[in-house]
């Protein structure tokens, strides 16, 4: 829920609405209720699911002066109660398999979202107007403490990344005294401290009545079973008082600014902004395309100036965030550490001026508007969560009054030639700018010193059953193998070849740590007869998308093809995987961006945490004991020569090592010529496959700790773990049964306690890191620094109680089958997911159908085999504790809790 780096009667009101456009079909019925409530129904039958969600007009903008971060706590409230259900929100909802629940809150809107089996709707939707309706009765001084404490962690926890403050600098800068957008989301420290109980009283009866509010429902449903539904739950919801809603005010700087603000960061980042108008307007489009021609990915002018060519930056790119009383256009640039700026300033600025004079190529706008396209449809797959068909629906309608809103931008964006471009970013960027220069603070060091609603909540008796696609199997004339699961939804096809690799590779005899992950990125760099940028360009104007990725098993290369261009996504496909050319220079170039990432890795209490705890749980040799980013060591990335690059793509990434995934809209018969034709007469090299060493590790007697001091911090970041059983042993549904309940959802008893219960931390979870050989369990908290020793004391009761004299509970097992079952639907809506299981069961050796399997796996589960599952699992003492966090404020706390031997490291020297 962190921000920025988010109606009925008799007489009710109805229309329908056309298709979105000719290739993004998204129909729609609309009505108004007595009330005011505005519904959107959308009728989707792919899956049994329902998306609800719930859109009130009002955000961070609408709150006075002193009260800065209140939408956002209110929003936070929401979830904790009303009065015909005080209970805790996602608990009723995680038992009927709810998918993609949460609540956001922005400056023009806030959000409430769930999709559920659809035998779960009135259930959401018996919540979701009972807490419209019914909520004061049941908001205490201790709820508003509570969460009040939570969302200060929230904001701790967003604050303490690199470059996590720069919002608010941006904000002040850029906007005059006044403006509703002058501060950020999650308000001020001062300010959440002085909201009280009236506050909450009013804002609720200001704002969250039903003529402020859109609900969208969308899914396997349609409006003749929505429309009683909603009149039956929402239809006596009062409409609230009339409002005024600002709907554009955009004001421009006359005049440059410039400020410098000094942060631990790794290298230093450039970022420009300026005023754009706002999301419902036909410039905001337009600038949208500017962004992605200046500064969109590899193509784009800024990213080929400064990082490709010019090698003066790490990063470069642009962006146009639409709000509704404007937008912010901005280009930000991470510059190399030991860069001279003020030259990277200058070519910066030359790139912008070039393009203010003659705007974007013919070419470039093409790729653009297919590139923004391309994402949407991939979008629309999903009927919920954060980007599908409800929020689709939901924007249309709060901001321009018209749910198809989408086909006016469409459009608005096949319409748009070089000149409409060049006219809007003239328009914008001819103004005056706020640039924000982010410096890296220096590392000073000190010396030694001496100084009706009664009956309860509707029952959800019926479980929808997952219906996992058929999956078919080919071989290719050269022995791969390939696996298809036919997905309809979208035309798009979901590729994947995936070898049997990833970081452990890179511990194998003559291996280099990094190499795994720095040889599949190194792909798309160029290969014999292609540029790295005709790859680039090439997959822009096709539409598509390539990605490799390493897994602590497996290396994999990924590619998302629209239908139409498969022949040709396919061809570059192939090339990067078999033809990489491994170019010195472009070696050099990556080599440079992947040492300022490993930088960037240091300065992220998570990710540092995660490079340093592997080694310290699996040993020297073992394959699992390296840095679990997959990016290597500093020394290891510097040692790598192309040779090494070389010998581990003949090494591993060869066709008797590979499995070819399709999922989406593609027959074996569609697809197996086309793979035969990319793929069939690739030979593997002479030589067997290496072996990796995931030997068995046992745990230590005796846990240990390490300490990072990070002075300053405003928090402490807790991460833990020992080794268990693999993802394949034969209890894992027990074993994440068992996780569920003491660390793996939202209601889990660690996050219960150190989140609900105490206000200590944002959040806190147990989880684990698959793994073909004994993967790792860990415990992960970021806590507040003067909160650190007993968080940490807290965690430790919560497992030894588990293992005890609290074991799990019968309706805490109930909750994590009903959960783990009801999910499986929603689990698998989207293609990439269904792409995500098959690869999942061959590195694990499961049969291609084991999510259908889970369901009676679950079911079948007993208190018994959840005790065992925690007694194999669970080992308090074993714990190799790594805390992120100030030193001084925390060492003597930690060495007072007697965890094992302590080591202290200084972040300057990882």
């Amino acid at each position: 829920m962190r921000i920025i780096t988010a109606v009925l009667g008799a007489a009710c009101l109805i229309s329908a609405a056309p298709a979105i456009a000719a290739d993004i079909e998204l129909p729609y019925d609309k009505f108004q209720l007595d009330n005011g409530l505005t519904v959107v129904v959308h009728e989707d039958r792919k899956a049994p699911l329902v998306a609800v969600s719930i859109w009130y007009h009002v955000g961070s903008k609408d709150e006075p002066e002193g009260k800065t971060g209140f939408a956002h706590l209110f929003e936070h409230l929401m979830f904790n109660g009303s009065e015909n259900y005080d209970g805790e929100w996602f608990e009723p909802l995680e038992e009927i398999g709810a998918t993609d629940l949460n609540g956001t809150t922005w400056f023009d809107r806030t959000n409430y979202f769930q999709t559920v089996p659809t035998p779960g709707l009135e259930r959401v939707l018996w919540m979701e107007s009972d807490r419209m309706g019914h909520l004061l009765g049941v908001v205490t001084k201790e709820k508003l403490d509570n969460q009040r404490g939570v969302v200060q962690n929230e904001k701790r926890q967003g604050d303490n990344q690199p470059y996590g403050r720069a919002e608010y600098s941006v904000l002040a800068g850029l906007l005059p005294a006044g403006h509703p957008y002058t501060h950020s989301t999650i308000g001020s420290m001062e300010d959440l401290d002085a909201a009280s109980l009236d506050d909450v009283k009013n804002w609720f009866k200001e704002y969250y009545g039903a003529a402020n509010t859109v609900l969208v429902i969308a899914g396997d449903i349609d409006v003749e079973t929505a429309r009683p539904l909603v009149e039956k739950y929402f239809g006596d919801i009062e409409a609230g008082p009339p409002l005024t809603q600002t709907k554009a005010n955009a004001p421009k700087l006359a005049v440059n600014k410039q400020e410098v603000m000094y942060d631990r960061v790794p290298q230093p980042r450039l970022d420009r902004n300026w005023v754009a108008p706002g999301r419902t307007t036909r410039d905001a489009v337009l600038m949208d395309l500017a962004a992605k021609v200046l500064g969109g990915g590899k193509t784009s002018r800024l990213y080929r100036k400064l990082v490709d060519e010019l090698q003066l930056a790490t990063a470069a790119s642009a962006d146009n965030q639409s709000q509704e009383l404007l937008s912010f256009f901005s280009t930000t640039v991470d510059a190399n550490k030991d860069a001279d700026l003020a030259r990277v300033e200058r070519e910066m600025e030359n790139v912008l001026s070039t393009f203010l004079k003659k705007g974007p190529t013919t070419a470039e706008l093409k790729r653009a508007k297919t590139g923004i396209k391309a994402g949407i449809i991939r979008g629309l797959e999903k009927v919920g969560g954060f980007g599908g068909k409800a929020v689709t629906l939901a924007q249309g309608e709060l901001y321009a009054g018209d749910p198809g809103f989408i086909e006016t931008q469409l459009d608005w964006l096949d319409a748009a030639t070089p000149a409409d471009v060049l006219r809007a970013a003239r328009s914008v960027m001819n103004a005056g700018y706020y640039q924000l220069n982010i410096l890296p603070f220096p590392e000073y060091s000190t010396v030694a010193s001496d100084l009706d609603r009664t009956t309860g909540l509707p029952a959800v008796n019926d479980t929808p059953e997952l219906i996992f696609p058929e999956v078919r199997e080919a071989t290719l004339s050269n022995g791969m193998k390939v696996v298809l699961a036919e997905r309809r939804a979208v035309p798009v096809v979901q590729i994947a070849v995936q070898f049997d690799a990833g970081y452990a590779a890179d511990s194998v005899e003559g291996g280099t740590l990094g190499n795994a992950s720095f040889t599949g990125a190194m792909l798309d760099e160029g290969t014999a007869r292609r540029s790295a940028l005709d790859i680039a360009e090439q997959l822009e104007t096709l539409g598509a998308t390539l990605a490799s990725n390493s897994t602590l098993d497996t290396t994999s290369v990924a590619m998302s093809a629209l239908k139409e261009n498969l022949r040709g996504s396919l061809d570059i496909l192939a090339d990067v995987i078999r033809n990489p050319a491994f170019s010195q220079t472009e070696i050099d170039k990556l080599r440079a961006r992947w040492l300022a990432g490993i930088e960037q890795e240091k300065a992220n209490p998570v990710q540092l945490a995660l490079r340093m705890l592997p080694p310290e749980i699996y040993g020297a040799g073992h394959a699992y004991g390296v840095p679990f980013t997959g990016s290597g060591t500093v020394e290891s990335i510097n040692s790598l020569q192309r040779a090494d690059l070389q010998r581990f793509h003949q090494t591993w990434l060869r066709p008797d090592n590979a499995t070819i995934f399709v999922v989406g809209d593609a027959s074996m018969e569609e697809i197996k010529p086309l793979l035969e034709k990319s793929f069939g007469n690739w030979r593997a090299p002479a030589g067997d496959i290496p072996t990796k060493n995931i030997a068995t590790v046992e745990r230590p007697a005796k846990g240990k700790v390490i300490i990072v001091d990070k002075p300053g911090s405003p928090q402490s970041l807790i991460l833990a773990g020992h080794v268990a059983p693999p993802s394949n042993a034969p209890n894992d549904v027990a074993i994440t049964a068992m996780n569920d309940i003491i660390g793996g959802q939202f209601t889990a008893r660690v996050n219960m306690n150190l989140r609900e219960d105490k206000g200590w931390a944002y959040g806190a979870y147990t989880f684990f890191q698959g793994a073909k050989g004994q993967r790792p369990w860990m415990v992960y908290a970021p806590v507040q620094t003067d909160k650190t020793k007993e968080s940490l004391a807290e965690l430790l009761k919560e497992l030894n109680a588990y293992k005890s004299n609290r074991p799990a509970t019968a309706r805490e097992i109930e909750r994590a089958i009903l959960n783990n079952t009801r999910s499986l639907p929603g689990a698998f809506e989207t293609s990439n997911a269904v792409l995500g299981s098959l690869r999942s069961s061959a590195r694990y050796g499961r049969a291609w159908d084991y999510p259908a399997t889970l369901t009676d796996k679950f079911n079948a589960l007993n208190a018994g085999e959840i005790s065992s599952a925690a007694d194999e699992v669970i080992h308090p003492e074993s714990l190799i504790w790594v805390i992120v966090g100030d030193r001084e404020k925390i060492e003597d706390g930690i060495r007072a809790l007697n965890l094992g031997p302590v080591e202290v490291k200084a972040m300057s020297d990882l």
